[in-house]
């Protein structure tokens, strides 16, 4: 598995990557309409360009087999950053992908010498909650997002270095 910065080229895997996870992620938590509006307006040509151009800004890919599976985006600030988005296509979910997005992710953190990662999660993802804990993260507080017109409650994990 290579792990390397996003490109532009990769805009279409990156959309199918996070539509095929919110979809087995959140099937019981969101309607089919919010995570198609979300994915669309979050993952959308001009929102990630504008995250590849953004300064202090990590934006990864995972790829197996010319094949990308998986990718994660980060932003630095002062002696911390936040995780933004972090997902692996269901079809490699156990296989490492995600851990080693993480791995990576870390080193660049560790670049930027900060102190501290976050991770913000849906509440009721228990993938995505059960992920965080097993990679040492813990969880330090609770927020909430609107997705759709609706609140949705967030757990929000810190990964110390």
């Amino acid at each position: 598995m290579e792990i390397r910065p996003a490109n532009e080229g990769d805009f279409g895997a990156i959309r199918r990557i996070a539509h095929r996870a919110w979809d087995e992620a959140y099937d019981d938590i969101l309607d089919e309409d919010i995570i198609t509006e979300t994915v669309s307006s979050w993952y959308s040509n001009e929102s990630l360009s504008d995250a590849l151009d953004r300064p202090g800004t990590a934006f990864l890919v995972a790829v197996t087999d010319d094949e990308l599976v998986g990718f994660c985006h980060a932003v630095f600030y002062e002696d911390e950053g936040d995780v933004l988005r972090l997902y692996v296509d269901p079809d490699d979910w156990g296989n490492g992908v995600g851990t080693a997005l993480h791995e990576r992710l870390r080193e660049d953190f560790n670049d930027f010498n900060t102190k501290r990662m976050n991770a913000m999660v849906l509440a009721d993802n228990d993938i995505g909650n059960e992920f965080y804990k097993r990679l040492g993260f813990e969880k330090t507080d609770e927020a909430s997002v609107e997705l759709g017109g609706k609140e949705y409650a967030e757990n929000v994990y810190t990964y110390a270095f």
